[in-house]
């Protein structure tokens, strides 16, 4: 299993909203993301800076290069963008993060 951590950007104001959102995922969006190899998947939130931190867990032969190309995933996009800053095609606006130190 392959770890991958990244940094998003939440709109001032909208915790509570992505919270519920989060809270609400629609199953098939769950779905696509196991079928794709997304495990163990959390975000944080760092209330001063708005940043949001996300970290999955994704196996060998994951997919997750594929979902952006369904249905779903666009949806979900669309359904996040007036929360969180987005590209003009409303993909989330993502900066890798580099992984620095792990403790087994």
């Amino acid at each position: 299993m392959e770890t991958v951590a990244f940094r998003m950007m939440l709109n001032p104001g909208m915790r509570e909203e992505c919270e519920r959102r989060h809270r609400e995922i629609w199953p098939a969006l769950v779905d696509a993301l196991h079928n794709a190899g997304v495990r163990d998947y959390r975000i944080f939130l760092d209330e001063e800076t708005h940043h949001l931190f996300a970290i999955l867990s994704r196996p060998a032969g994951h997919t997750m290069d594929q979902l952006p190309a369904l249905e779903i995933m666009r949806k979900w996009w669309d359904h996040m963008a007036d929360i969180m800053q987005t590209a003009p095609d409303h993909t989330p606006l993502q900066q890798s993060l580099v992984p620095v130190f792990h403790l087994p």
